[in-house]
């Protein structure tokens, strides 16, 4: 019996838009098993210096309503992504590639070799363009003045 391809991304996925669904849909088409970890509130406000416009729960009821998402995870482990990657034991990680140009492995606290020692192959998917959070966040600002 052929083992089950995991695949790990992680992410705030606040205001859940298609953009998000484009980028699962994506995912799924590389594995079995699509799992998120889902950032806390805490983290969210500690790194990024305001709260989400959703909370954790309502975020992860969208994950767990989308077909492209298998499990949503905690992401327990903060800025070090380490643990919680190793918790999911995932074949794959995922990323959107507007991360191409930006230092990822800096971000998740890991290094190529890391990813080799636990098996593990960094995927970048395409980003969808038209649409992001900070974008409906901007328009939301725009219509109220």
């Amino acid at each position: 019996m052929e083992k089950e391809r995991i695949l790990y991304t992680g992410g705030t996925f606040d205001i859940f838009h298609f953009g998000h669904t484009n980028f699962l849909k994506q995912c799924s088409s590389l594995c079995d098993k699509v799992v998120v970890a889902l950032n806390t509130d805490e983290f969210i406000k500690e790194f990024k210096g305001s709260a989400p416009i959703m909370n954790y729960k309502e975020r992860e009821r969208s994950l767990l309503n989308c077909p492209y998402v298998d499990q949503v995870a905690p992401n327990f482990s903060g800025q070090d992504s380490k643990p919680t990657i190793l918790s999911v034991k995932p074949d794959i990680v995922a990323i959107g590639d507007d991360w191409a140009h930006k230092d990822y492995y800096k971000q998740m606290q890991f290094t190529q070799e890391w990813l080799e020692d636990n098996s593990i192959v960094l995927v970048y998917v395409p980003y969808t363009k038209e649409i992001s959070t900070s974008e409906i966040k901007r328009r939301i600002i725009e219509t109220r003045c």
